[in-house]
């Protein structure tokens, strides 16, 4: 068995591998996302392929295969509603993984606070291209940093959780109950070496959207809770949706998150309860699959932005050398196997693992959550999820020697691993 550093060790090399091919944002691949309406793609005689429902409960099983207590997936659109589940919500009742449960979304918390500052910038309150100290004066030790590179992961600010973190179990309980300032996590931050200059390159960050809350509580003279509520959760009806920060109890139906310590063998840590405060508006949120599916899907749809902003969050630029991973403003686009290209975002947060996807006309949404975490394997084994749920069924790939199809024609999830990881995640395998 690899130690555990060295394992943190290899993972980290190879996320610098996918890294080191990425280039600067140019005209020549920032580009916005072409798409056509729902009613523009039935005109056209276009049809989405039915979801491949064998292959979407085969990953969610290997997701629990691979350590998560349980797994879900919910796809939503124009043909219907599916939903897929395996195994628990909580080990100690047994009670089984429900699709109405709510649970910590992590990093999806970006594409919310993203659309309230986006809607903040219609209002000129927040310029895009404005350095943040201009708003903030004094925080950041570079007047170069624009609101636009947080945004994007441009900034080269330092991730924080990368040192809170580095024993996974120990890291999380010294902060479980703990209430941090954004401005105490800023200077964590500042503690440690820059990544880039400003707006040379993508390096995700935690430390970019802590800013942005304080952006927003700055501009609007509120606390974000309030702005999540009146500019996303009410227009929405998102009944199951809270920034709760610094409460930390999950209130109704609710799934249990389950923490994978690094030792082999260790029992997972209950990590439910927690004040997320070393996130906040980088990965605090709480929803439940309905709630998300709606949300992305009346992003992508116009019903948060104008049509220039949602364009701007579009604008998409590639986080790897795969060159099918992009991010643009606090939303990730991925291109799937199939050709189709699915806009959201991923979430982990300790005892959770979610994707929360829509195709860009909002036709199809996926929300796909296994209630465990620090567990590499089980996160890429969600993933499948995604090809199941946009590209429906593969055709088979018989050998020339008649053999069975290719892992990947039978929905293998090895090339769909995340490019990099969007909360603590100590011990990726």
């Amino acid at each position: 068995m690899t130690p555990p550093m060295n394992r943190r060790l290899a993972v980290s090399a190879a996320l610098l591998a996918l890294v080191a091919g990425v280039a600067p944002a140019t005209a020549a691949h920032a580009a916005p996302a072409a798409a056509l309406s729902a009613e523009a793609a039935q005109a056209a005689g276009t049809t989405r392929p039915a979801p491949d429902l064998d292959a979407l409960l085969q990953a969610l099983q290997n997701t629990k295969d691979a350590g998560a207590p349980g797994a879900l997936a919910r796809i939503k659109d124009t043909q219907g509603l599916w939903t897929k589940t395996v195994g628990v919500r909580d080990t100690t009742t047994g009670e089984a993984m429900d699709t109405q449960a709510r649970f910590r979304i992590g990093s999806v918390t970006k594409t919310f606070s993203t659309v309230v500052l986006l809607q903040l910038v219609a209002e000129k309150k927040i310029e895009l291209d404005t350095p943040v100290n201009h708003y903030l004066p004094g925080l950041l030790p570079d007047d170069r940093i624009t609101v636009r590179h947080l945004l994007t992961h441009r900034s080269g600010l330092a991730d924080y959780t990368n040192a809170m973190f580095n024993d996974t179990v120990p890291g999380f309980e010294a902060v479980r109950n703990k209430v941090f300032s954004h401005q105490e996590l800023v200077q964590l931050s500042l503690n440690e070496p820059r990544t880039t200059e400003p707006g040379v390159s993508y390096k995700y960050s935690n430390t970019n959207f802590v800013v942005v809350g304080m952006l927003i509580e700055k501009a609007t003279g509120r606390p974000v809770a309030k702005e999540y509520e009146r500019r996303i959760i009410k227009p929405l009806k998102l009944r199951n949706t809270s920034y709760v920060h610094p409460d930390a109890e999950i209130k109704g139906l609710h799934t249990h998150g389950y923490l994978t310590p690094d030792a082999a063998g260790a029992p997972l840590v209950d990590s439910t309860e927690q004040t997320v405060s070393w996130a906040q508006t980088a990965g605090a949120m709480i929803s439940n699959p309905a709630d998300l599916s709606t949300f992305m899907s009346a992003l992508v749809s116009g019903k948060l932005l104008s049509p220039e902003l949602l364009d701007a969050m579009l604008t998409m630029t590639p986080t790897d050398a795969t060159n099918t991973r992009f991010y643009g403003l606090g939303l990730r686009r991925y291109d799937l196997s199939c050709g189709t290209q699915v806009f959201g975002h991923t979430g982990t947060v300790q005892g959770f693992y979610t994707y929360a996807f829509t195709t860009r006309d909002g036709a199809r949404s996926l929300t796909a959550m296994a209630n465990t975490s620090n567990r590499g394997v089980a996160n890429t084994a969600l993933g499948g999820t995604l090809e199941a749920a946009f590209c429906g069924k593969k055709p088979a790939q018989p050998t020339a020697r008649g053999l069975a199809a290719s892992p990947a024609a039978q929905g293998d999830t090895a090339a769909l691993a995340p490019a990099e990881v969007d909360l603590p995640e100590r011990n990726a395998r």
